[in-house]
């Protein structure tokens, strides 16, 4: 019998093809699966427990290695924004905004009201921040997306969950690969992933390097980084997880241009006006050096009865040359997370039931230093400020799963949030404190089977999103302790629809989300933020998602499959008693969100492992300013890609590729400064690009 190689090639259930390369000695064949196999279910692992996510009562968006590769890998972006009611920008390479139904609202960049995890651990610190740009792409496994805000088991959000799957399921006991690829304006990524198996361990070594010149003016970004994760099955009832990260990150920060700039050079950084200078004379530019650890370890009491804890630790040294000043934080944050998941039958196996009951505590240091910008050198200490943050939370959920029919689930949490500030050297006149009261975050949910294919959900939770850091010290400097968190209420139902053998999938919800003092964003005449809450929000939307096999996967046509997959996002959102000294906001839409947006894809797979891949985004336009008095034009936005992939000698798997993306040349602007001061909401796009790349695989 000849040995074999096995290489497996799977995207995520909702609406792929997976293809099997097996290799004998002397003989190399491409066997798509047979049409009569039913495609892999997909699974939700975010609930603590594995659950089918057509039976799962709660809006959820997969993203699958595959997904990512398709998009040719670079960032995580076009792949995320297929997930209806997700939307990803990038102001420039490297600075990212990630908002779930609306939630960029007051994010200026990065993230906020939204928590994530990188499996086990929170990446999501005290003090709200989350660096998700430090994640090299191509060490990204998968993304799970829960929409809408549940606090029961993951602590304060408004907006939803991100997991990051950092670690995988490669089943090889060893495996070596090496990606090399790079494109215009000055892209070059490699990245190599190493996984090793021996006596009940495993190791995943991953480490990237990435760097581009941008398209804008003042706009080069570098990365570089290293990722560890082991297992060790220390007996049989005992398994030990430790994972690892350095990334040291820079990217320079052109600036937001007016439109009369945007339309007559949108490559140009900000320029200098009145007596601020622009984003090139001040070298304004991050710099982000991070490293988070954690160790988790899973115990198996019984055979019902399992304990997880988890402890996790970040260092992070972050330099900003601005505009208007020089910043430096000096950043900690340290963190516990632990439950019990107990479960069992009754009634002769008809019911199932899952309870959990655990807890998480962070607590973060923040030093905050403000100087002079002397053309990008540290002038003159402005202002200091040193702020610590506590978060912690109890939460338990009960499901109780019917005859694999009916599925029920009730949530709870209880949060507290404090932090003290204090001047640098500390004085008595500059120090305060202030200690959130304590809030409920209950959540409950059900799925029912109508038919073996089809499934209704319907939920109700509750939103709190306390101020993140950065803004209750935004980058004016001035510590606004009046500012207060956001809470509200989220309905929703909808359902899913998978037909024999997966080859139609539909998911679909509608939601109604009411939100009370909603935290926006504001600018000053000199460009930095400050943060103040709106009366609330009325969010009405719709998502839905269809996924489809047009041509199934075969073995003996010139097209062997042919899947399609398209997402469509409306979003009703809009202010609510919101005010201020002259204007009366009430019934304006929610700035910086489209009110429609579809993504459209397909794959084409051809003999001897050709695919050709391509992906259409239609974005309407876009309020920025809570006045709706100017709007970012709509956009139309194509990408292709076309590889190979198969077999080099005897066991080398290869993959090659050529992408383009913003194939019709657009002029747009995809990550706006909403609020903007001077109207200098725009930042612009990179123009048609193209990017060619290898993976090797022994």
């Amino acid at each position: 019998m000849f040995k074999k190689r096995v290489f497996v090639y799977c995207t995520a259930i909702t609406g792929s093809i997976c293809l099997l390369f097996s290799v004998a000695k002397g003989q190399t064949a491409l066997t798509p699966i047979d049409t009569a196999i039913r495609l892999d279910e997909a699974i939700v692992r975010g609930y603590i427990s594995q659950q089918p996510l057509l039976q799962t009562p709660a809006s959820v968006g997969l993203v699958s290695k595959n997904q990512l590769i398709n998009h040719s890998g670079e960032t995580v972006l076009p792949a995320i924004n297929t997930i209806p009611g997700v939307r990803m920008e990038e102001r420039s390479p490297g600075s990212y905004r990630l908002s779930l139904r609306g939630s960029s609202l007051r994010s200026p960049f990065g993230i906020r009201n939204v928590k994530v995890y990188l499996d086990e651990f929170p990446l999501t610190d005290a003090g709200g921040n989350t660096y998700l740009n430090l994640i090299d792409s191509k060490s990204i496994q998968g993304l799970e997306v829960l929409k809408g805000p549940d606090g029961s088991l993951f602590g304060a959000n408004s907006g939803g969950v991100v997991l990051v799957d950092v670690t995988g399921k490669q089943s090889d006991d060893r495996l070596l690969s090496v990606d090399v690829n790079g494109g215009s304006y000055g892209l070059f990524h490699q990245s190599a992933f190493f996984q090793k198996k021996w006596n009940g361990s495993q190791l995943n070594v991953n480490q990237g390097i990435q760097r581009s010149d941008g398209y804008r003016e003042n706009s080069a970004m570098k990365r570089y980084y290293l990722q560890l994760a082991h297992q060790w099955q220390y007996t049989s009832s005992s398994r030990l997880k430790v994972l690892a990260l350095y990334s040291d990150m820079n990217y320079q920060t052109p600036g937001g241009l007016n439109e009369a700039q945007f339309l007559a050079d949108p490559k140009q950084a900000r320029p200098a006006a009145g007596p601020n200078p622009g984003a090139v004379s001040q070298h304004a530019q991050i710099d982000n050096k991070t490293f988070f650890g954690g160790i988790s370890n899973e115990t198996q009491l019984t055979s019902s009865l399992k304990h997880i804890v988890s402890i996790f630790g970040t260092h992070t040294d972050f330099t900003n040359p601005f505009i208007t000043n020089y910043e430096m934080r000096d950043e900690d944050n340290i963190g516990l997370r632990s439950y019990f998941d107990l479960s069992g039958k009754t009634f002769s196996e008809s019911i199932s039931w899952r309870w959990n009951l655990g807890l998480e505590w962070q607590k973060s240091y923040h030093d905050i230093y403000n100087y002079d910008n002397n053309g990008g050198d540290r002038g003159s200490l402005q202002t200091a400020d040193g702020i610590n943050s506590d978060q912690h939370f109890y939460f338990t959920r009960v499901n109780v799963n019917v005859a694999d029919r009916l599925m029920v689930e009730g949530a709870i949490s209880l949060n507290y949030y404090k932090y003290i500030f204090e001047s640098i050297p500390p004085t008595d006149a500059e120090k305060g404190k202030r200690n959130f009261p304590s809030q409920w975050m209950p959540r409950v949910a059900l799925s029912y089977l109508l038919t073996p294919q089809f499934a209704w959900r319907a939920s109700a939770s509750r939103g709190y999103s306390t101020p993140t850091t950065a803004e209750i010290r935004p980058s004016n400097t001035i510590i606004n302790t009046d500012l207060n968190a956001e809470t509200g209420w989220n309905y929703e139902t909808g359902f899913r629809l998978e037909t024999f053998n997966n080859r139609v999938q539909v998911d679909a919800s509608v939601f109604n989300y009411q939100m009370e003092s909603a935290i926006v964003r504001r600018l000053d005449e000199g460009g930095n933020e400050f943060f103040t809450n709106a009366g609330g929000t009325k969010q009405t939307g719709v998502e839905a998602l269809v996924s489809a096999w047009l041509l199934p996967a075969n073995n003996s046509r010139f097209v062997r499959g042919l899947v399609v997959r398209s997402s469509y996002t409306y979003s009703h959102f809009e202010f609510r008693d919101y005010s201020d000294a002259e204007h009366d906001y009430s019934g304006n839409r929610l700035t910086g969100v489209p009110r429609n947006s579809v993504v459209s894809n397909f794959t084409i797979r051809f003999p001897k492992g050709f695919s050709f891949f391509s992906q259409y985004n239609y974005t309407s336009k876009i309020p920025l300013n809570d006045a709706n008095s100017v709007f970012a034009a709509n956009y139309n936005l194509l990408e292709a890609n076309i590889s190979w992939q198969g077999i080099v000698g005897k066991k080398t798997g290869m993959r090659v590729f050529l992408s383009g993306d913003n194939l019709l040349n657009e002029t747009y602007s995809l990550g706006n400064d909403i609020n903007a001061f001077g109207n200098r909401y725009y930042n612009a796009a990179a123009l048609r690009s193209f990017n060619v790349g290898v993976t090797i695989s022994i």
